[in-house]
């Protein structure tokens, strides 16, 4: 076997050592079934010839477009076996133009299919010079002779390894860890998205960093719920469940996203993972279905469960790190017993087996990790992201502060730098900046913007950060989301953001807004549903001023909170929390472009689109909450037109 730290070698030492371990979980039927590892190798094996066989040289890029299942990772290793790049796309672009340009610029020859994505290839077919065969994952009926299906691809693999096996070996044994694994693409908020080279041994590095803070034992199993294409379930994920032998399932795919979604719960239960990926996103998703389900159990179940919780915050403190126990030890018999009580039959929801998420994307608002610590299932935050294969630092067991990103991963450098490039010391915020061997290769044909990200092998991040005084790095936001107030003092909104939304019932969605104004303003997405519950409980209509006033005051009261309240007052200064907003009718979806396929806010987007309220809140009218605009959005709530 190679010495290179390739990530084929890394699926070849799992096979030799847990050959009869599960490896991949997919439902077939009624039930999931298991390829464990010994049948995973030939699967791989004649995919992979049957790639040669097609022309698939060393350095060839390969698209891959398709939900999660078992062949989109015997394909991805298929392609790394023959020396090529894959290129993993998110099946959430919807765009012909935006898959058009990742193809063109890949310069992909082949491209890897499911059946429900395969219209969005052919449409865009004709203007793909470079583009030469379209493998089909699902039989189909369209006849097109650049289209062959997976099934005869893999029977071409199985006649050219009876003779030309050893071309194969050949190939494998060419690939060196220097070598590119994938080309990556950003999520796509301007018109420019770059394509992020990750070589093998950037992949294999992060994946020994990852391991060295969580331990994974064989028997453990996820459910991937986060697309496939991101590298955080790339590494996360896949790879690092791989190295250890461990195993993992996929979501059944539903006829659409919706679909999809709600297959995710009856999932869980039927593979019962042990841990979890998540993004903010899909926490304050499972926060909501939690409180939910315990509601519509009747008034003394959710008393005893908010009883519940208070004790749990109270034993668990922030957390358990250096071997200290940060919570309060007398409360240990009160919180075992709610926690038999009623924690652990939210539990099962998870699958039962559930000990842990992993937290990245944004940080996740203090009180979501707070509310999972208490019911027993952690949200261990993390930081990184895609140039940085992607981890850069995460909390864990052992060593878990809430409100922090974590500890460093091993074998990484970190220096926090102001504007000048000049190293900050700890406590002070600067850009985060960090080199390592999981740092990328670079950017695929964009030299410019290489030489801006990587200098003297340190990648500048783009994110304000600080490490603390315990050695966690605190992230305090994306440098080009920044509010600038009219002083040029800027602010990270995220975390306010995540406060609002997470503090209150009656938001779904909030963006702030501040460029170099005289004070903060913020875009508001109630939640229709609770907020006409509110209206219908005091007997008001939306349709009426009393009633659209009585709406509007829910948020202006908010905000006070957030200006009066000790606490909150010492975490968020008063001029970052905004003196008005404009409700909105509309929420911000990946339909309308507002939301990434990250689930992030795509904000130059959202305020070029609303320049006219924005202009708005900042007259003297429009600083009113009460504005005549805000209460004809109240009264319009809910109704399609």
């Amino acid at each position: 076997m190679s010495d290179q730290r390739t990530l084929i070698r890394l699926f070849r030492q799992s096979v030799m050592q847990f050959p009869d371990n599960p490896f991949m979980w997919e439902k077939k039927g009624d039930e999931y079934v298991a390829d464990t590892y010994k049948v995973a190798e030939p699967i791989v094996e004649t995919t992979a010839a049957g790639l040669l066989d097609l022309g698939l040289k060393h350095g060839d890029r390969v698209a891959l477009l398709s939900e999660g299942r078992n062949d989109w990772i015997y394909c991805e290793l298929a392609i790394l076996y023959c020396g090529a790049m894959d290129v993993p796309l998110s099946v959430k672009l919807k765009h012909s133009t935006e898959l058009e340009f990742r193809f063109s610029h890949s310069q992909s020859r082949f491209a890897v299919v499911s059946g429900g994505q395969l219209d969005k290839v052919l449409k865009i077919k004709k203007d793909l010079p470079d583009l030469e065969k379209i493998i089909t994952l699902d039989e189909t009926q369209v006849d097109d002779p650049d289209l062959i299906t997976i099934s005869e691809l893999r029977r071409r693999g199985e006649e050219f390894l009876k003779t030309r096996r050893g071309e194969l070996e050949q190939r494998i044994t060419s690939v060196r860890e220097s070598d590119a694994a994938n080309i990556c693409y950003t999520s796509g908020t301007t018109a420019d998205p770059k394509g992020i080279i990750l070589t093998h041994r950037n992949y294999t590095a992060n994946i020994e960093q990852a391991a060295a803070l969580f331990e994974i034992p064989e028997h453990y199993t996820s459910l991937l719920i986060l697309p496939w294409d991101h590298c955080f379930a790339h590494t996360a994920g896949i790879y690092t469940l791989m190295s250890k032998g461990a195993s993992m399932s996929s979501v059944v795919t539903g006829k659409n996203i919706i679909e999809t979604t709600k297959n995710i719960a009856v999932n869980l239960k039927e593979t019962k993972p042990s841990f979890l990926l998540s993004v903010p996103a899909l926490s304050s998703n499972f926060k909501k279905g939690i409180e939910k389900e315990v509601k519509a159990k009747g008034a003394k179940v959710w008393k005893l469960f908010q009883t519940a919780l208070k004790i749990a915050y109270a034993y668990q403190g922030d957390g358990y790190r250096d071997d200290r126990w940060h919570g309060n030890r007398l409360m240990s018999p009160l919180y075992h017993l709610f926690d038999n009580l009623i924690l652990k039959k939210v539990r099962t929801g998870f699958g039962e087996r559930l000990e842990f998420f992993v937290g990245g994307g944004a940080l996740l608002d203090l009180e979501y990790q707070r509310f999972f610590t208490a019911i027993g299932i952690p949200v261990y935050q993390g930081y990184g992201l895609t140039e940085a294969s992607p981890i850069i630092s995460a909390n864990c067991p052992g060593a878990q502060k809430m409100g922090s990103s974590g500890r460093l991963v091993p074998n990484l450098e970190i220096s926090i730098r102001n504007e000048d490039h000049e190293e900050l010391p700890p406590g002070q915020p600067g850009e985060i900046v960090i080199k390592g061997e999981n740092v990328m290769k670079g950017y695929w044909r964009n030299q410019k913007a290489t030489d801006e990200t990587i200098k003297n092998g340190w990648l500048y991040t783009g994110d304000m950060g600080y490490m603390d005084k315990d050695g966690y790095l605190m992230v305090l936001g994306r440098y080009k989301s920044l509010l600038i107030s009219d002083d040029g003092e800027k602010f990270s909104p995220e975390g306010i953001e995540e406060s609002l939304i997470g503090g209150s019932p009656y938001i779904d969605q909030v963006m702030l807004y501040n460029n170099q104004n005289p004070y903060t303003s913020a875009f508001i997405v109630p939640n229709y549903a609770v907020l006409q519950s509110y209206l219908q409980d005091k007997g008001l209509s939306k349709k009426t001023e009393e009633g659209q006033r009585a709406a509007i005051q829910l948020y202006v009261d908010l905000l006070n909170t957030y200006r009066t309240d000790s606490h909150l007052k010492k975490i968020f200064p008063g001029k970052w929390i905004p003196s008005t907003f404009a409700i909105l009718g509309s929420p911000f979806t990946e339909e309308n472009g507002f939301i990434n396929s990250t689930m992030k806010m795509v904000r130059w987007k959202i305020a070029e689109f609303y320049q006219e309220r924005i202009d708005y809140m900042y007259t003297a009218e429009g600083k009113d909450a009460f504005n005549y605009q805000n209460r004809t959005i109240i009264s319009r709530l809910g109704e399609e037109f």
